[in-house]
């Protein structure tokens, strides 16, 4: 396929991405890719970042994949990973799609399992990051001042 030749719908990492974006804001539609991990995919695959998706050449995308696949091994930084120190293989991962959903999901099984404090606010559905709650949060109908019937 010619560079020349757009297309609007482009297939990477099982997830159909808008051609006609930038590439690192196209990545970004990806769950696990954020814009600042969409540029250092792009500069680490040596892929022009002004250059629209739509017209990227396949090799050129295979070079994206590639790297996304495995961002360690071509020089991103750990710290830009969205799995640092994963609790069962001990290894920096990144983490795209379904597999970080299920990841997330399975973190918070865990932490309700040993009854963390964390645990404890996702099972009652609470807030779980220290906010406050006295009036927001609220679930259910409203509560208030009901007015008298006239």
């Amino acid at each position: 396929m010619s560079s020349k030749e757009f297309r609007h719908v482009v297939r990477f990492l099982g997830t159909d991405l808008d051609g006609s974006l930038k590439v690192p804001y196209a990545l970004t539609a990806v769950k696990g890719i954020g814009v600042m991990l969409g540029y250092a995919i792009a500069r680490a695959a040596g892929v022009d970042t002004e250059k629209r998706l739509g017209f990227l050449t396949d090799q050129e995308l295979q070079r994206l994949e590639e790297v996304a696949k495995n961002p360690l091994k071509h020089g991103i930084p750990a710290w830009m990973l969205n799995r640092r120190k994963d609790p069962v293989t001990g290894k920096d991962l990144q983490l795209y799609g379904s597999d970080l959903v299920l990841a997330i999901k399975e973190d918070i099984q865990r932490e309700m399992r040993i009854k963390s404090w964390r645990g404890v606010r996702h099972s009652l559905g609470l807030k779980v990051r220290g906010q406050r709650t006295r009036t927001t949060g609220r679930t259910g109908t409203a509560v208030g001042v009901s007015r008298r019937r006239q």
